[in-house]
């Protein structure tokens, strides 16, 4: 989860538009965000990022264009779809939060790439929390690497592999101290699955802006 302080917030022709004190850059249009604790009533959740042009709105036009007016700048700033009345721009309070869902692999993917079956219903609640853990870090770790990647859709097979090793890995680490637990089952094993190959399979390596 990130959040972010607002400062300031107006509403123009229903959209929401909020000042925050930290940079918004990173997040992606057409994401979901929830507003909470405005003083000035535009809380709200799911709210969708439809622009984050850093200049005040002045009105829509009847077409859906948003038209700024460029000689003010509004850093940090983020505009949403928010029905009501206008409000003139002014000092407001509260947080934006976001908190990316991935659903890039499932247990099924862990069970495979592991080669076994869970044994206990223990067993498929933790795998079930490891996949959800690998589907945050890997698309946190992709976006703040610069890709815009779809939440509900993954990227290609190499991304979805590098997240199907990051969620085995912290199967494997349960109860460990050195990072790799044994399983009868499975027999002796060389540590597998290392942040510098999952980094690689989800492309990592370096920013993707140039």
């Amino acid at each position: 989860m990130t959040a972010y302080k607002i400062i300031q917030s107006s509403r123009v022709d229903g959209y929401g538009v909020v000042q925050t004190l930290e940079n918004l850059g990173s997040l992606p249009l057409g994401t979901n965000v929830n507003i909470q604790s405005s003083t000035r009533g535009l809380d709200g959740n799911s709210q969708v990022v439809w622009s984050l042009v850093d200049y005040e709105l002045l009105r829509v036009d009847d077409d859906g264009t948003l038209v700024f007016d460029y000689d003010e700048p509004r850093p940090n700033q983020l505009i949403f779809p928010n029905a009501g009345a206008d409000l003139d721009y002014g000092t407001d309070s509260g947080q934006v939060v976001w908190e990316p869902q991935a659903t890039w692999i499932t247990s099924a993917n862990v069970e495979e790439w592991l080669g076994i079956s869970a044994a206990t219903s223990n067993d498929t609640a933790f795998i079930a929390t490891c996949v959800a853990a690998s589907n945050v870090y890997c698309y946190r770790v992709r976006h703040e690497a610069g890709y815009g990647d779809d939440t509900d859709v993954v990227p290609d097979a190499s991304v979805k592999l590098g997240a199907t090793m990051m969620a085995a890995t912290l199967y494997r680490e349960r109860g460990s101290v050195d990072s790799f637990s044994s399983f009868d089952q499975m027999g002796a094993t060389v540590p597998f699955g290392t942040m510098a190959r999952i980094k690689q399979l989800l492309g990592i390596g370096r920013p993707q802006i140039g």
